[in-house]
């Protein structure tokens, strides 16, 4: 979340950012959080004022009563007085809660290199790889993926419902040697700690990460506890130091983890249903960094860089995107999309998002360091980005590297990992 200080001290700097993100509703934001802490600091100043007015008159009815005095008005006027403070702190336990609630809904704002507006002022800032020319023979992965005998999407609807594919023989071993793979160089060339977590979080833990109260409706709960399947493996990964404050060589830490996700998708009805553009479980290795502030901006691009090693090392044509401000996600301040070529449905396929999210998810989790010991413990920066998301990475495989009889030729780089080089047709 954004620091209320800066809200209240930097309000016009604020407000420019956020109007990048071309929601009028968010400059309506800042002015009701600006009132109510307006407000707040007034009922502050009240309950102070009333609770010298009680010392003092309990001070004075002491006194009356040890000099057997009359002390009933006084007494009278301190149960108006206690009257007041509560109705006072109800008051500002109230508009705390409304400003709690504005501030998480308040998105980050965006860095100056951010494009305004939606996603039609996405900027391409580079590109790797020559496309595939088309060609009649060309088949979508949906196709290629049965004729391979590697996924069946009627048995996944079977099981669990449109969007839960199954992969099948030696598609199930491209998703596992693409998982062990990215794991492997991230760990071993880039320096990523790899870590195992849960695959399931508490709900203060899906706050800390911005996907509560935001996207709800887009993921999934389970019945009768304050459990939530991760949408991603940035959630458990940002908040592994959740409410900690880090020591001056803590910083910085870097992890790689491999974890299923799991999303609804509601807000996507009837978009892309065919194959596995996009479903509800699917695979993906997730990279999280936790940097000093100054630092943030340059370990974007090389987190970036590590992203989009995965895809060169594979051999598929990639291009790296710079969102507006309007496209990116709410916690982050600056992100680039890597997207992939599909010559099969002939778009280009996002299969990363490498995000800087400065300071805003650090606050909402409480993600602290200390530049030196005894130090003012400051909020750290974190980033976060796939390294790389499986569906959309097998759909460019399959369709960039298949065949006019029905083959796959996989990439030199996994075949150590699937003890094969190309896929038959079944």
């Amino acid at each position: 979340m954004l620091d209320l200080k800066r809200i209240r001290f930097e309000t016009d700097t604020v407000k420019d950012a956020l109007a990048k993100r071309a929601d009028p509703q968010l400059a309506r934001y800042v002015d009701e959080v600006l009132q109510l802490d307006e407000e707040r600091r007034r009922t502050i100043q009240s309950v102070e004022e009333l609770k010298a007015r009680r010392n003092e008159a309990s001070r004075m009815i002491a006194e009356r009563k040890k000099a057997g005095e009359d002390a009933s008005s006084l007494i009278a006027e301190m149960r108006d007085v206690a009257a007041s403070i509560g109705e006072y702190d109800a008051q500002l336990g109230n508009g705390e809660a409304r400003i709690e609630e504005l501030l998480l809904e308040i998105p980050n704002t965006p860095l100056p290199p951010v494009p305004a507006g939606d996603e039609s002022a996405n900027r391409q800032i580079r590109a790797w790889g020559q496309p595939v020319e088309p060609a009649a023979w060309r088949k979508p992965h949906w196709d290629l993926g049965a004729a391979l005998g590697i996924l069946d999407l009627e048995r996944g609807a079977k099981l669990s419902g449109t969007g839960f594919p199954v992969y099948m023989g030696a598609g199930a071993a491209l998703q596992r040697a693409l998982i062990n793979l990215m794991i492997d160089v991230h760990r071993e060339n880039h320096g990523y700690v790899e870590i195992q977590p849960p695959y399931l979080v508490r709900s203060e833990t899906m706050r800390g990460t911005g996907q509560l109260p935001k996207l709800a409706d887009d993921a999934y709960q389970i019945a009768g506890d304050d459990l939530w399947l991760i949408p991603t493996a940035e959630v458990p990964l940002t908040n592994l130091h959740g409410g900690e404050v880090l020591g001056p060589e803590d910083l910085p830490r870097h992890y790689v983890a491999y974890t299923a996700c799991f999303r609804r998708e509601a807000g996507a009805a009837g978009r892309d249903t065919r194959g596995v553009l996009r479903i509800h479980q699917f695979d993906k290795v997730e990279l999280v960094r936790f940097e000093r502030p100054e630092d943030s901006e340059t370990a974007l691009e090389s987190l970036t860089g590590h992203a989009e090693r995965m895809l060169q090392l594979l051999g598929l044509p990639y291009r790296v995107v710079l969102l507006a401000a309007g496209d990116m996600a709410q916690s982050s301040s600056m992100t680039y999309d890597l997207e992939v070529w599909s010559p099969g449905v002939e778009r280009w396929l996002e299969v990363s998002s490498c995000s800087n999210c400065t300071d805003y998810q650090a606050r909402r989790a409480g993600i602290r360091f200390r530049r030196e010991r005894g130090a003012k413990p400051e909020f750290v920066h974190t980033l976060n980005g796939s390294g790389l998301a499986l569906p959309r990475t097998v759909i460019a495989i399959l369709e960039n590297f298949q065949s006019e009889d029905g083959s796959v030729e996989l990439p030199e780089v996994l075949h150590p990992y699937l003890g094969g080089t190309r896929i038959e047709p079944v």
